[in-house]
């Protein structure tokens, strides 16, 4: 299937859930447009984490080497989250979607070129800088767009198709690991990053600034982080920050825990590990729906819990069907969370700073997501890479109790 032929399914997609959902506010053209540019830009995620036992071959690496392909990257992300958060607040919004897939798609045409160790964490630390650019800019957008009803479910559209994203990007690895060779999976799916990114250059859907930037730039950098700071968010923060690092530890070594410990092939493992997004699309929709129904914190309680249950079943399971089963079930429950955490910090946070609050929720989990590998390497190196498993748990578990403490009101501002 050609690359513009995906685009157009994707719109074709966008008419047929606006027919279904016309009555739902923020269902307009701007909506899927953002929502478009997640898929797009969600394509590559798990794809590098996939290729990280390649890596290990290829450049003859250690677990503790390789874990630097995730950490380097993360920390560059970190240090970019809130000044990009700053910049939301300034610029229109098509400019910093379009400069999100300008750097993806650049940064692809590197990687698919690659033939250094070094020149790969530079290529990997350029893609990772389109992701803060996007999310912080697209969720933004997105708080403004629709009443806050009907927030969880917007959110959860928009998840869904970064999901499909994933899903599409992970199986596409499995046929290029099996034909080509992995490096064309870069090069494939620049295209139509980067002829999506000029397609949103042109369109005049997301032009129109928001009136509440203006009162927020006349706002003082320490007001405004005040106003986001409070100590009910700090323990919000805190309790997503510790479910992330047992989700950073068992994803970015899973398939290497596939191949090293359970024997699979490099494709197999890339396959089960692609496989999972695809039931993430259900889990997105479900949290998104199930939010509505009984609350964003209550369906983030029992997503984490998910989580900790599946993966301590997955730890005792050899068989690769069995493997498969369990994983996607536990890959339901770790697609369910994004919705309701992204809802929660729409509903906590003033509506005149989304953009500053989404920076400070992105840089909790890019401190996490950029020391957590390296971590975790050190963990496996003086143990065995089953240790991940107790590890995640571990974490995810305390998440799971911290996130007791938070009182989820909605803020007026």
């Amino acid at each position: 299937m050609s690359s513009f032929r995906l685009i157009g399914k994707a719109q074709g997609l966008e008419k047929e859930l606006t027919q279904r959902n016309g009555c739902v506010v923020g269902m307009e053209k701007p909506f899927w447009m953002i929502c478009i540019t997640h898929m797009l830009l969600e394509v590559y995620l798990l794809i590098q984490v996939a290729l990280i036992p390649v890596y290990i071959r290829e450049f003859q690496l250690s677990i503790f080497e390789a874990s630097l392909v995730a950490t380097i990257p993360s920390l560059i992300q970190l240090m970019m989250n809130v000044p990009f958060g700053f910049l939301v607040d300034r610029f229109q919004v098509k400019h910093l979607l379009f400069a999100s897939m300008a750097i993806e798609g650049a940064s692809a045409l590197l990687l698919s070129q690659t033939n250094s160790f070094w020149m790969l964490v530079f290529g990997v630390s350029m893609m990772k800088l389109s992701s803060p650019l996007y999310h912080i800019s697209g969720l933004s957008q997105i708080s403004r767009l629709v009443t806050q009803e009907k927030t969880s479910r917007s959110i959860g559209i928009h998840n869904a198709l970064g999901s499909l994203g994933v899903a599409i990007g992970a199986v596409s690895l499995t046929l290029f690991l099996t034909s080509l060779g992995w490096r064309w999976a870069y090069l494939f799916w620049a295209i139509p990053v980067l002829s999506w990114g000029f397609i949103i250059l042109r369109s005049s859907q997301l032009e129109a600034r928001a009136q509440e930037k203006k009162e927020s730039e006349r706002r003082k950098v320490l007001e405004r982080l005040s106003l986001v700071l409070h100590f009910n968010f700090l323990i919000f923060l805190s309790a997503i920050g510790l479910r992330e690092v047992g989700i950073t530890g068992i994803s970015t070594f899973m398939t290497t825990y596939l191949v090293k410990i359970r024997g699979f092939s490099e494709a197999i493992s890339s396959l089960v590990f692609g496989l999972g997004p695809f039931i993430g699309i259900v889990g997105a929709l479900g949290g998104g729906y199930l939010g509505e129904k009984i609350g964003a914190k209550k369906t983030l309680s029992l997503a984490i819990l998910g989580c900790a249950v599946s993966l301590y079943v997955l730890s005792l399971t050899s068989q690769l069907y069995l493997l498969t089963l369990v994983y996607l079930i536990y890959a339901f429950f770790s697609h369910s969370v994004w919705t309701p955490m992204n809802t929660i910090v729409s509903d906590v946070t003033p509506r005149t700073e989304r953009g500053l609050s989404f920076s400070v929720y992105f840089f909790t989990e890019g401190l996490v997501t950029s020391i957590t590998p390296t971590s975790a390497a050190v963990i496996i190196e003086l143990s065995n890479i089953s240790y991940i498993f107790p590890f995640s748990i571990m974490f995810i578990v305390a998440g799971l109790v911290m996130l007791q403490l938070f009182a989820y009101h909605r803020n007026s501002l």
